[in-house]
């Protein structure tokens, strides 16, 4: 038996498998550098060794969210370029400029306040110019782009910052032909050429997230921010599944059976006992809950491959637990369940259980609780 299957569950994540999601993405945009996206704790997978892996796999960026994620990266020693995009006034601006990271800027109030930073600190802040091009949430609107990327000018000028990318993101490249994906590209294009007209000369363009990465060739530019691929999951089942675009699920989630027992027809199961026996049978107890990022929306309707047969959460999944219906079957407690993986062994992907649970694969794998133990495998 695997060592590890003695743990009451653990996430098991396959560096190789992510080191060859890069490469395929790398080669979807061939003509473009590629950032792999590890905020989030690289959506749930372990940020560090998952960043080291898409490294070693060509990745030339690594991006997170938030500034402290950047700062981690740093502190466990990852060199190369790293952005952080997600800013609140007062923010660490002079340790990220300390520590060589690039930072987004999206309106005035960050420009100030980096560029004082930067002043603090005696050095020159990179900063992106985010521009809001229709997604309606974080980035500069067209009607104020000209007084930001003035505003940028002047503080490049004066030698305070480097502006080292112009970028925006997309609302809807995971749906297949939406108009907006033609329209945002074609704001983006304009806000650019504006910029560039006023004097900026950007290392890199981007707007390409996962979807257009593998779906929109003409938005790849300079870089490509690729997430939920890189982890091998599919940014839509309307685009495909992984195999379809070469891509393998990363994590393995599995707990251990902590129970197997025999009870009577008619036995309800868990809170509220929205579950019933319809017969005599055998329950398993799976030993994982909501703490554990489990969904309980998914209660009922999860699925799980106990002794080589998929299963369906028998009631309630609860803080901490939740059974399933053995039908009869009697595994040894220690036995393994199975939640979601690549589906070698015919396990649910993540995918099974963002329909369980009504939501997208993403919330599924970034949910798993930090009481769940990564596992990284091939390193």
């Amino acid at each position: 038996m695997n060592e590890t299957a003695t743990m009451r569950a653990r996430a098991e994540i396959d560096l190789a498998a992510l080191r060859a999601n890069v490469r395929v993405l790398r080669a979807r945009a061939a003509g473009a550098q590629l950032m792999a996206v590890v905020k989030s704790d690289a959506y749930g997978h372990g940020a560090v060794p998952c960043a080291r892996a898409a490294l070693e796999a060509g990745a030339t960026w690594l991006g997170t969210a938030t500034p402290q994620e950047a700062l981690a990266l740093r502190a466990a020693g990852l060199g190369g370029r790293v952005m952080c995009w997600l800013w609140t006034p007062g923010g660490p601006w002079r340790e990220a400029i300390e520590a060589d990271i690039d930072v987004s800027v999206s309106g005035m109030w960050a420009l100030r306040e980096v560029v004082e930073a930067a002043a603090g600190a005696g050095g020159v802040a990179r900063i992106q110019l985010k521009a809001d091009t229709g997604l309606g949430r974080n980035g500069c609107q067209p009607a104020d782009w000209p007084e930001l990327v003035s505003a940028a000018r002047a503080a490049e000028e004066g030698g305070t910052v480097r502006i080292t990318g112009l970028w925006s993101h997309f609302a809807c490249a995971d749906e297949p032909g939406h108009p907006s994906i033609a329209s945002q590209l074609d704001v983006f294009r304009d806000l650019v050429a504006y910029a560039e007209k006023a004097g900026v000369r950007p290392e890199v363009r981007h707007i390409a997230n996962s979807p257009a990465t593998l779906t929109v060739p003409e938005s790849h530019f300079d870089l490509v921010r690729t997430g939920i691929a890189m982890y091998g999951i599919s940014p839509s089942p309307e685009l495909g599944t992984p195999a379809d675009f070469g891509l393998r699920p990363v994590m393995t989630l599995a707990a251990s059976v902590a129970l197997v027992k025999q009870v009577p027809a008619g036995h309800g199961i868990s809170y509220g006992h929205h579950y019933t026996t319809p017969a005599e049978t055998t329950l398993g107890l799976i030993p994982v809950g909501y703490a554990d990022g489990i969904p309980r929306h998914a209660s009922g309707r999860g699925p799980v491959l106990v002794g080589g047969r998929r299963r369906t959460i028998a009631g309630r999944v609860a803080m901490d637990q939740f059974v399933v219906d053995l039908e009869g079957d009697e595994p040894e407690p220690g036995a393994e369940a199975v939640l979601f993986g690549p589906g070698d062994r015919g396990e649910p992907s993540a995918e099974d259980w963002a329909v369980a649970a009504d939501t997208i694969a993403y919330e599924i794998v970034t949910r798993i609780g930090a009481r769940v133990p990564r596992v990284h495998l091939n390193q």
